[in-house]
């Protein structure tokens, strides 16, 4: 009898350790098999990531854009003259704004464009609910710190920007507006109007398709625009 107590102890601890050996394994295939997915979805991104860097992708992608531009508007030497003149002039010239735009994605400042014409079209707002939608819109996108196309404000003019978000008006982004509309005017039309991409115009050469070495992570003038037909988007 005591022997067949202390050979169903024995085999009673034997099971017990292999459930137990059996649950570290299996845990250590979870876990192995959870390390394997990360590092495969690293890889993928890494691939991914290259492939964006590639010259020879954004030829592709932006080269039909060009050659759209190119072709649809046909902007003629005499006109592109003009833009030169001020930079009120280029910006109020509906080509003249798209061939700016063009030109400040290949400095990777593109964002200060893009605020000032999500201001544009945010100041043309009438009902009341989408003054607030907009405005949060692109406080999210242009103003709070670490936004994805942040913008570059002093202090005074972020903090009353932040203070106002909740009960926004129409003008509650008319400072920074101007700020950024006089760091493009100083500076980056200067580099535009000796630019390869404005020069081409006014000599009337072909235009070139512009090499972007990489994507803009947040949203464009046009898809602002949609937040009439969808304002889940800004949600």
């Amino acid at each position: 009898m005591e022997t067949s107590l202390i050979f169903f102890s024995h085999l009673n601890m034997c099971e017990s350790k292999e459930k137990t050996f059996f649950k570290l394994i299996h845990g250590a295939a979870k876990e192995e098999t959870s390390k394997e997915a990360k590092i495969r979805a690293k890889e993928k991104r890494n691939r991914l990531s290259l492939l964006l860097q590639k010259p020879e992708f954004h030829e592709e992608t932006h080269s039909s854009r060009s050659g759209h531009f190119t072709k649809e508007t046909r902007v003629s030497p005499e006109e592109a003259v003009i833009w030169a003149e001020s930079f009120d002039k280029l910006l109020s010239h509906k080509d003249g704004l798209e061939t700016f735009t063009r030109f400040l994605k290949t400095e990777f400042s593109e964002e200060n464009i893009e605020f000032w014409k999500a201001c544009e079209d945010f100041k043309k707002s009438r009902d009341p609910q989408q003054i607030i939608l907009k405005a949060k819109a692109i406080y999210e996108k242009f103003i709070q710190s670490d936004a994805p196309q942040e913008v570059n404000l002093d202090f005074h003019t972020k903090e009353l920007i932040t203070k106002s978000i909740t009960q926004p008006t129409l003008h509650s982004f008319d400072a920074a507006q101007s700020r950024v509309y006089q760091l493009m005017e100083q500076d980056s039309y200067t580099r535009f109007l000796k630019s390869d991409i404005y020069l081409n115009l006014i000599e009337g050469r072909p235009q070139k398709p512009t090499n972007l070495r990489r994507r803009s992570r947040s949203f464009t003038y046009n898809e602002f625009q949609d937040v009439t037909s969808d304002v889940s988007i800004w949600l």
